[in-house]
């Protein structure tokens, strides 16, 4: 029978000595001694290192204790009374958002209490903000930073949606401002306006800062009793009547201009037949117009605009000054091209322009000027017209009498009387020094109480017989009366 021992590996070494012991037995060595041989070696146990598990573990949690610290806020921070101390900053985020949405503004009033949540009025916060300033200020690692002052909000409101809340919630609140409004009146063919007239709310504002300051020191609920606000109209009184303005404007100097004159006028009844006024959603109006219905009115332009030049004739003096035009000088036009011009009048008039302005040539008209003067000859007692130089007329005359003496000199006319009675008794009868000459025709004053005129009551033309003015017959007084504008120079000499 063979016997198995069981040995370690570490204990190889040793074999030889044993093998030797073996053969050294008392019953070894023989042939009947029995036979030895070695068994595989039990595994030896492993050593426990518990020791070292416990130091790394320990040392994760520090590693994460620390990494922590880092993204995380100091403990006893707080927002608006939410705690956010040990939280990241999306998380305070979160925290602030829910807490001030869940904020109740209780209106009070005569009609009841209404309340509405910051939600319903759309208050917000910058919680983002707020909670990364909180982390940036007071980090989880700034010991000195920890159960610090809470930080201020600001709380923010969106006006459309906090009006919409609360017309829904207090519409009683309300009342709906007026437009003014802006029409064309046909019978008086011209644009009127009615004035617009203010609404009354809810001031806005006054319920923001109320949600601020309740939000800030941590209240949930804050009760107000709501301020009124004025509520603007879309469409201003100053934006109607200004519109009105223009377009009244447009109707009074429409039309097509050549330089500064108006050629064609368009009427006030055409030119609003072809404007269009429509309301802007910011409460302004736009102007547009036809450009189909200007058209009409560009195709009749060459007829009224076309013409050739009238030449201009006028009287002047002997050193070329106008004394009186006779015929007004015209100048000649041709109309350019027509192409555009509806397509600009249009776009023009919707400024509110109304004088368009035609492509034209001109042609200047010339000036005919005749000169005209008068001699009064006392030696021989005739009267001469001299037209641009040259004797036009001659007669005979009869001038002042040796005691009342036709003044000599040079004068110029300075006025004109159809019909007169000549002498101081005609206007005072008590004058025994004067006399009195009725109805005399066709005065053409030249010196102070001194005239051409008609003479009926004589017929003695050649010699002296008048009392200083010069006695004409009644055909030639009123040849010199037409003749003579006023400024005609007149020479009265011996």
């Amino acid at each position: 029978m063979t016997d198995l021992a069981t040995r370690s590996s570490a204990d190889d070494a040793q074999s030889d000595d044993a093998v030797q012991d073996a053969a050294d037995a008392p019953d070894g060595g023989g042939p009947d001694a029995p036979t030895y041989a070695w068994a595989p070696a039990e595994p030896a146990p492993r050593r426990r290192r518990t020791g070292l598990w416990i130091g790394i573990a320990a040392g994760a949690a520090v590693i994460g204790l620390v990494v922590s610290s880092l993204v995380l806020i100091a403990p006893g921070t707080t927002v608006a009374g939410v705690p956010i101390g040990g939280m990241t900053a999306g998380a305070a985020a979160d925290a602030i958002d829910q807490s001030f949405a869940g904020t109740v503004v209780v209106l009070t009033g005569e009609g009841g209490d209404v309340e509405l949540t910051a939600a319903d009025l759309g208050a917000t916060v910058d919680s983002r903000t707020l909670a990364e300033d909180a982390f940036a200020e007071r980090p989880m690692w700034n010991v000195s930073q920890w159960f610090t002052e809470p930080a201020d909000v600001e709380v923010t409101i969106d006006e459309a949606t906090a009006e919409a809340a609360l017309r829904a919630a207090a519409p009683d609140l309300y009342v709906d401002p007026v437009d003014a409004t802006l029409a064309y009146d046909s019978q008086q063919v011209r644009y009127v306006w009615t004035a617009a007239e203010e609404g009354a709310g809810v001031d806005v504002e006054s319920i923001r800062v109320a949600l601020q300051d309740a939000f800030a020191e941590g209240s949930p609920r804050v009760e107000l009793t709501p301020a009124p606000a004025a509520i603007a109209p879309t469409v201003t009184t100053e934006s109607a009547t200004s519109t009105a303005d223009t377009l009244n404007n447009i109707l009074e100097h429409a039309g097509f201009y050549v330089g500064d004159q108006r050629a064609v006028k368009v009427s006030p009844a055409t030119a609003a037949s072809w404007l269009t006024v429509a309301q802007t959603a910011d409460g302004g109006f736009e102007i547009s117009a036809d450009e189909a219905a200007i058209q009409e009115v560009v195709d009749t332009l060459p007829d009224k605009i076309n013409r050739d030049a009238v030449d201009a004739k006028v009287i002047t003096d002997s050193g070329g000054a106008v004394l009186q035009t006779n015929v007004a000088g015209v100048a000649g036009r041709e109309l350019g091209s027509t192409a555009s011009v509806a397509s600009d009048y249009a776009a023009q008039l919707a400024t509110g322009k109304a004088k368009f302005k035609l492509p034209v040539n001109v042609t200047d008209y010339e000036t005919i000027a005749t000169s005209r003067r008068i001699d009064v000859n006392l030696s021989t007692q005739t009267t001469t017209l001299y037209q641009n130089g040259k004797v036009y007329r001659s007669w005979a005359i009869s001038s002042g009498l040796p005691a009342t003496p036709t003044p000599t000199g040079n004068f110029r006319v300075f006025a004109h009387t159809a019909i007169q009675d000549l002498g101081a008794l005609c206007y005072d009868p008590t004058r025994t020094d004067s006399y009195c000459t009725e109805d005399v025709p066709w005065l053409t004053w030249f010196a102070p109480d001194i005239a051409f005129h008609g003479a009926y009551w004589h017929n003695n033309f050649g010699n002296q017989m008048s009392h200083g003015c010069v006695n004409m017959p009644i055909n030639v007084a009123k040849f010199v009366y037409d003749w003579a504008p006023i400024g005609t120079e007149v020479s009265v000499h011996y």
